[in-house]
């Protein structure tokens, strides 16, 4: 979202974005070493969450893949070396920059929710309880008035509370009788969606990252890429009535 404004709903189109721009969902055990400790694996979260948008949106090719060998994966400065056939001091050298820039750009904070807290767990039944109702008012209570929504592949993304409804009211009406299941990608909370199926039951539809922040809904992600996603998450492949 960082790379265009957001669109009006009476101007939104989904066009498909030629290559990956934004940060894509991981299963936690996917990116991060079992910890005892719930302070060390918040730390390390963050970490893997600052290291990637670092990464995507502003490091050279070489910075952005001495962070993450590095920092997220925890390789050694001569493993990296060898990996990239140049020199330990340049590795040191790059993350240095690489870090610098972290520090510089880094993202908005929002709030942990792995474990979540009692608030936490109700804003999140308040949700879907709003969701599969389709209730809109419901929804927007639950939403910062700046509150974003995007659907990656596609380009679009919108921000405040009309241009979503506008958008849930009109194309995305179609998600209506849809059921949630909950999941966690980027130590974010998460929810598989499944939608309606014509011959019975409940086929996959997105993977919906949320982004809370002071006990409200701060931003949407739909992930449309089904076949991509349910299996990574271990999720059904579809839902019976």
């Amino acid at each position: 979202m960082d790379l265009t404004s957001p669109t009006p709903v009476e101007r939104a189109q989904l066009v498909k974005q030629p290559e990956i721009t934004w940060l894509e969902p991981v299963p936690d055990g996917r990116v991060l070493p079992p910890v005892a400790d719930p302070a060390e694996a918040a730390v390390s979260r963050e970490t893997v969450r600052l290291a990637f948008v670092a990464a995507l949106q502003h490091l050279p090719p070489k910075q952005r893949a001495v962070l993450i060998l590095r920092e997220v994966l925890a390789w050694k400065a001569s493993e990296v070396a060898e990996l990239l056939d140049t020199s330990v001091a340049s590795v040191n050298s790059a993350l240095q920059r690489a870090r610098a820039t972290l520090a510089e750009q880094a993202p908005a904070a929002s709030d942990p929710a792995d474990p979540l807290d009692e608030e936490q767990k109700a804003l999140l039944e308040r949700y879907v309880a709003a969701f599969e109702g389709y209730d809109m008012k419901a929804l927007t209570a639950l939403l910062h008035e700046d509150a974003t929504m995007s659907m990656p592949p596609y380009d679009l993304w919108l921000r405040g509370h009309d241009d979503i409804v506008g958008w849930m009211l009109g194309v995305g009406e179609v998600c209506a009788g849809s059921k949630l299941v909950p999941t966690v990608a980027n130590g974010s909370p998460a929810f598989a969606q499944y939608h309606p199926d014509p011959a019975g039951g409940f086929g996959p539809w997105a993977l919906i990252v949320l982004e809370l922040r002071e006990g409200k809904v701060a931003g949407m992600d739909f992930f449309l890429d089904t076949e991509r996603w349910f299996p990574l998450f271990d999720l059904p492949s579809r839902l019976e009535a």
